[in-house]
């Protein structure tokens, strides 16, 4: 619980924030919609609720929870001042999506290993996702690199929205495909009806990816793709579009399986000290194993 006179006038979503430096913003308006501040005792309902000097603003929150996010150790590839190259497994979030989430992520293991001051952001916000310059899907594994100051973030994410990053991925997929090896250029948009997923549209926005014909087994290939873009679940999207989508893909139709067939395997990116480095995981033990028995 926390009752605070107020000395300056804010947003009282800009307020909260700040009078609970642990939480993102999105998470101060979740917490007035959830009816945990109230506003010279009256409960508030806007977050964007101008404050006045005089008044006294009572939050419902206690900051201690948030240490129940547990810890989780995750493979460090690269480390230097400015950045760190993970092994990410699958089943880890790289970030919760602005609200609290008592779930350990990338994100989380970020703020728990270096010290929080060298990740705010500009608004001088400590949250999560600073620090995350790209991500990987929750169900995919493999290699993730992490800014550790906001110079780094900077630079890094630079380095993503201008294609100067290299990326391979490797993907089991079903059946096999018409060619071995192909460029796939399909504009990718978000998709109405399902607004959690996307699909190939003339709308969308334009992703290319590569692929290559590694392996084949009687009913599944193997693959090598190099997305030139980054949009959104974009391998899966085009492998979807092909007929071929990936193994353990519920979202895209793919065949069940015991987890998602799709795995970061080398990252290629010039590092703030500006040494091009590239960096490599193996695809799991499952992979093969996978092929062997299909």
């Amino acid at each position: 619980m926390s009752n605070i006179e107020l000395s300056q006038g804010p947003r009282l979503d800009q307020y909260v924030a700040s009078a609970l430096p642990r939480i993102s913003r999105a998470y101060a308006v979740k917490l007035i919609a959830d009816g945990k501040v109230m506003v010279n005792d009256v409960l508030a309902t806007k977050a964007g609720t101008k404050l006045r000097v005089s008044d006294t603003i009572v939050i419902d929150f206690d900051a201690d929870t948030l240490d129940i996010i547990p810890k989780i150790e995750l493979e460090v590839l690269y480390e230097d001042d400015d950045c760190v190259v993970i092994n990410k497994p699958a089943g880890i979030l790289t970030h919760s999506k602005g609200v609290y989430n008592p779930e350990a992520t990338v994100g989380t293991w970020l703020l728990d290993r270096y010290a929080p001051e060298d990740l705010e952001d500009i608004k001088g916000v400590v949250d999560q996702r600073v620090g995350i310059v790209h991500r990987l899907d929750r169900a995919t594994s493999g290699v993730m690199i992490c800014a550790k100051n906001i110079t780094a973030t900077k630079w890094l994410q630079k380095q993503f929205s201008q294609r100067r990053v290299k990326k391979t991925y490797m993907a089991i997929v079903g059946g096999h495909l018409k060619q071995p090896q192909a460029l796939i250029d399909m504009a990718i948009e978000r998709n109405p009806r399902k607004p959690q997923t996307f699909r190939v549209g003339i709308n969308g926005k334009t992703a290319q990816t590569e692929y290559l014909v590694v392996q084949e087994s009687e009913h599944h290939s193997l693959l090598k793709l190099n997305p030139t873009t980054g949009r959104t679940h974009q391998l899966r999207v085009h492998l979807e579009e092909l007929g071929h989508p990936i193994v353990g893909d519920a979202l895209y139709g793919g065949e069940p399986a015991d987890r998602l067939y799709l795995h970061a395997h080398i990252l290629e990116v010039t590092l703030p000290n500006r040494e091009r480095k590239v960096f490599t995981v193996d695809t799991p033990p499952s992979f093969a194993e996978f092929m062997a028995a299909s």
